[in-house]
C-alpha cells in the first residue's frame, strides 16, 4: 500500500493583484457615490442648538483645517457631512453635554474633471457648478452620435479602487421629467458612449438636439452652383444651424438657387462611422415643402446637402470611384473639400 501524501492545499487567489484596480459599480452603492467629501475651499456652517457662540461659518484652509470656537483646529479632508458632524460632535462633548450638532455644506470648492468620449471637446476641465449637465455643456454638449441612456462616471478613491456609476440621461427628456443633478468630485471621468448600430433608429436623436444637454449648433456643408449663375462653379460652403434644425431650415438658410435645384432629389450624404463610408439620404424638397414629414429629415452634425442635379450625378460618381473608406470624419470632409478646390476638380462646368 502506497503511503499516503499530505498535499498542501492551493493557497487563495487575492481579489486582484498588487498596484491594480477594482471597478466597483455603484448600482448597490449610490448612497457612497452621492456622498460628498470636504476638502479644501469648501464651504461650511456648523451650527450648535442652544450655543449660539459655538456656531461658526468656515472655509477649509489649503490643509482642510477649520477652527472650532473653543475646541481649536480640526481637520475635515475627505469626510462627508455626516462624519464632520460626528468629530465636531466628538470635539464639543469634551466641553458641553450632548450638543446637538449641525453641519452644512454653503460653498463647494471647484473642481477638475475629464470628459470623453461623444462630445465636441473631449478634455480636462475646471467647474465652478460641479454637475454633471454642466460638465456636459462645458465640452460643447452631446453629439448627435451619443447614448444619453448610458453616461458612465467613474470615481477614483483613495485605495486606488474605481467606483462607477451608470447615468440615464435620456430617459428623463422623454418621460418630461428633470434631469437628474449628479454632483460630480474632483478626479471624476465623465465618459459619453457612442449609441450602437442597432439602436440608431429607436433612439430619438431629435429629442436630445433640441434638448440643453446637446451642442446648440451643428455644422453642415452644402455643394451648390453660385447663386443666381446657371453653370457657374460648384461652391461648397458652410453653415451653422441651430441643432435640432431640419432639412427645410438648411435650404432657407443656404439661399439655394431654385433653377438649379433638383427639388425633388436633393441628396443629403452622411458619414457612416461603422464603416467608413458616406451613406446617400435622397430628399423631395418639394413634398417636404407641402408638409411631408418624413422628407424634412433632421439633420447631423457634418451632414452634406448637394442641390444640383448634375452635381449629384458627379458626386455619386467621385465617391465610386473613390474606393478606400474614410479613416474618419475629417477625412470625409477633406475629400470635397479637395474636390472642389483642385484645378481638375470634378464639380466644375
Amino acid at each position: 500500500m502506497a503511503p499516503a501524501i499530505a498535499q498542501t492545499p492551493p493557497a487563495a487567489l487575492p481579489d486582484r493583484l498588487p498596484g491594480s484596480s477594482l471597478r466597483l459599480e455603484s448600482e448597490s452603492l449610490d448612497d457612497v457615490f452621492d456622498d460628498y467629501r470636504l476638502g479644501p475651499g469648501d464651504g461650511i456652517f456648523v451650527g450648535v442648538q442652544r450655543f449660539p457662540d459655538l456656531s461658526f461659518p468656515a472655509t477649509l484652509d489649503i490643509q482642510g483645517n477649520v477652527v472650532l470656537p473653543l475646541a481649536g483646529t480640526l481637520n475635515l479632508t475627505g469626510l462627508t457631512l455626516e462624519e464632520a458632524r460626528e468629530t465636531i460632535f466628538d470635539r464639543y462633548n469634551q466641553y458641553v453635554v450632548n450638543p446637538d450638532v449641525s453641519v452644512i455644506l454653503t460653498t463647494q470648492r471647484p473642481v477638475e474633471v475629464t470628459v470623453v468620449g461623444e462630445v465636441p471637446r473631449p478634455g480636462f476641465y475646471p467647474l465652478q457648478a460641479p454637475q454633471l449637465s454642466v460638465a456636459l455643456l462645458t465640452a460643447g454638449g452631446s453629439t448627435t452620435l451619443a447614448d444619453l441612456r448610458l453616461v458612465q462616471v467613474d470615481r477614483p478613491l483613495e485605495s486606488g479602487d474605481i467606483l462607477s456609476r451608470t447615468i440615464d440621461l435620456f430617459t428623463p427628456l422623454l418621460q418630461g421629467e428633470p434631469i437628474p443633478q449628479v454632483r460630480l468630485q474632483d478626479g471624476d471621468v465623465v465618459t459619453v458612449p457612442r449609441l450602437s448600430p442597432e439602436d440608431v433608429e429607436s433612439y430619438d436623436r431629435a429629442l436630445v438636439a433640441s434638448s440643453t444637454l446637446a451642442r446648440p449648433e451643428i455644422t453642415i456643408r452644402i455643394l451648390n452652383r453660385a447663386a443666381g449663375a446657371r453653370g457657374g462653379e460648384a461652391r461648397f460652403g458652410a453653415i451653422n444651424l441651430r441643432n435640432g434644425s431640419r432639412f427645410l431650415d438648411a435650404l432657407a438658410v443656404a439661399g439655394v438657387n431654385p433653377d438649379v435645384a433638383a427639388y425633388n432629389r436633393i441628396a443629403v450624404l452622411r458619414f457612416n462611422p461603422e464603416t467608413g463610408s458616406a451613406d446617400t439620404i435622397t430628399v423631395n424638397a418639394t413634398a417636404a415643402v407641402n408638409g411631408d414629414l418624413s422628407q424634412n429629415i433632421p439633420l447631423q452634425e457634418n451632414d452634406i446637402l448637394v442641390v444640383d442635379r448634375n452635381l449629384l450625378a458627379r458626386v455619386s460618381y467621385a465617391l465610386n470611384t473613390f474606393t478606400q473608406p474614410f479613416r474618419d470624419v475629417l477625412g470625409f470632409l477633406l475629400f470635397f473639400d479637395s474636390l472642389t478646390d483642385s484645378a481638375d476638380s470634378l464639380f466644375r462646368p
